[in-house]
């Protein structure tokens, strides 16, 4: 009873309530305020995040997309044919060496400036991954050989 005795002002005066009723709101304000400035740095963060992605995606898919399907191909024919995959694994291995070999070299020649620069002029040898895919193939119609 003292405690709402106190709480009421006699006076006229500014009472405790007054205060809380003032104070609740604008803690309240600030709470809503600082809650709205974490998630716009968040979404801020989460845009960066996505554009940086997209910026490596766009960077490795030219690289990637091949190695995904032949890796694809390898674990399919691991299920399906087992006995093809080891010389199914020859021909992609030395194909990714001898391409790998000819991008250092792409890379180790000066900036193409004109249209006519774009044309290779003689085909960079590719004899050890086609010498490992004709195997590769060989292999292959013997295992369907067995299969008919």
């Amino acid at each position: 009873m003292a405690v709402i005795a106190a709480a009421q002002a006699t006076d006229g005066g500014w009472t405790w309530a007054q205060t809380a009723a003032l104070i609740v709101p604008c803690i309240a304000l600030f709470g809503a305020y600082l809650t709205y400035i974490l998630n716009q740095r968040a979404v801020r963060r989460e845009r960066r995040a996505k554009t940086f992605a997209e910026a490596l995606r766009q960077l490795t898919d030219e690289v990637s997309a091949p190695l995904a399907r032949m890796a694809f191909h390898q674990a399919w024919l691991q299920i399906e044919a087992s006995a093809v995959v080891g010389p199914y694994a020859t021909p992609v291995a030395t194909a990714r060496a001898e391409a790998g070999a000819q991008m250092s070299l792409a890379w180790d020649q000066p900036p193409i400036t004109t249209d006519s620069g774009m044309n290779l002029g003689v085909p960079y040898p590719r004899d050890q991954s086609n010498a490992a895919r004709a195997i590769c193939i060989e292999v292959m119609r013997r295992h369907l050989g067995e299969r008919s």
